[in-house]
């Protein structure tokens, strides 16, 4: 099945739907300022119809979920991991303040999410009247025409994933209509196993496996999420402080295995003991996981152990680990 999939999203169009994943309205007139100083990334320079992934994190820099924010007229909305949806309504309430304007929605209930997952992606919405979001820079976002004007109903450049695709946000009650002109035009359902599948072999990090009180942004190699020029916000000193004195101890990675092995299990490289696998699944006849290497240890071409099994480190396109002022 893994093939048939990796060939689906490679050389014709996949659709998922990601309706249990939350989303949450940031609204009122001090949105992205409130925005911009709760996560990595700058939001007083977005405007209305453009969007960015962003990532919630602790003061010490430790990881909370990986978001995507889309900027509309008169709010932002947040699409966030299923299981991060309650603690961030909480954790975001919590740093609203008497004199800030900002108010919090939770939308989950009343919207679905689909993703458009895959090289043939344009040519699904080019069918749904949307040719004009194709060719955008990531996160761009316009309302999808022939539905009402509630602005929640939205298609954006991205599909969650590295592959190229789309995000819709809808309306419930636009739900049936759109998922089957989708089908209609070709795209091909995959299920929650083959997004777990895919998010592995690419690298995307979520809750609970990589992103964790264990890890910073820049250990993940969420690096296109940070702004390094915006100024303060919680969690910026020690990102900041990482990233002048080159202080990324360890990096996500993807590991090809020969054979099956535990989540959470130490990697070794020789005789030294050089981190932990986060996440496993099944790539054909191998295995192929996620997992933190310390940085002295090696890179791309490394060969480990995890528990008995034996593995090679290899590059994951979700995730970078060059430096910003090392990037070409």
């Amino acid at each position: 099945m893994s093939a048939s999939i990796i060939q689906t999203v490679e050389t014709k169009v996949a659709v998922y739907n990601r309706s249990s994943w939350g989303r949450i309205k940031v609204s009122d007139n001090d949105r992205l300022r409130f925005l911009h100083n709760q996560s990595t990334n700058d939001f007083e320079s977005l405007k209305s119809g453009q969007g960015c992934d962003t990532v919630f994190v602790t003061s010490t820099a430790r990881t909370i979920d990986l978001a995507s924010a889309y900027v509309t007229d008169d709010a932002v909305l947040l699409l966030v991991s299923p299981n991060r949806r309650e603690y961030l309504m909480q954790w975001l309430d919590k740093y609203i303040f008497f004199a800030d304007k900002v108010n919090l929605t939770d939308l989950t209930d009343e919207t679905v999410t689909f993703s458009i997952i895959g090289s043939q992606s344009d040519s699904i919405v080019e069918k749904l009247g949307a040719s004009e979001i194709i060719g955008k820079p990531y996160g761009s976002h316009i309302q999808i025409p022939n539905l009402n004007d509630e602005k929640e109903n939205i298609i954006a450049v991205g599909s969650g994933l590295a592959t190229p695709g789309y995000t819709l946000i809808l309306n419930t009650n636009q739900k049936s209509e759109v998922w089957q002109k989708i089908i209609e035009a070709g795209a091909v359902e995959i299920n929650d196993n083959d997004w777990e599948m895919l998010r592995i072999l690419q690298g995307r990090p979520q809750p609970d496996s990589e992103l964790t009180d264990d890890y910073n942004p820049l250990e993940v190699g969420l690096w296109q999420t940070i702004s390094f020029d915006k100024g303060c916000y919680i969690g910026q000193e020690t990102i900041a402080r990482l990233n002048t004195y080159k202080g990324v101890k360890q990096n996500l990675w993807g590991i090809r295995l020969n054979d099956v092995a535990e989540i959470g299990t130490v990697i070794t490289a020789g005789e030294d003991k050089v981190g932990k696998l986060t996440s496993l699944t099944k790539d054909g006849d191998n295995y192929f996981g996620l997992g933190y290497i310390r940085t002295k240890a090696g890179g791309i071409g490394l060969k480990v152990k995890v528990g008995e099994t034996e593995g090679e480190v290899v590059s994951i396109p979700f995730v970078s680990h060059e430096y910003p002022d090392s990037e070409q």
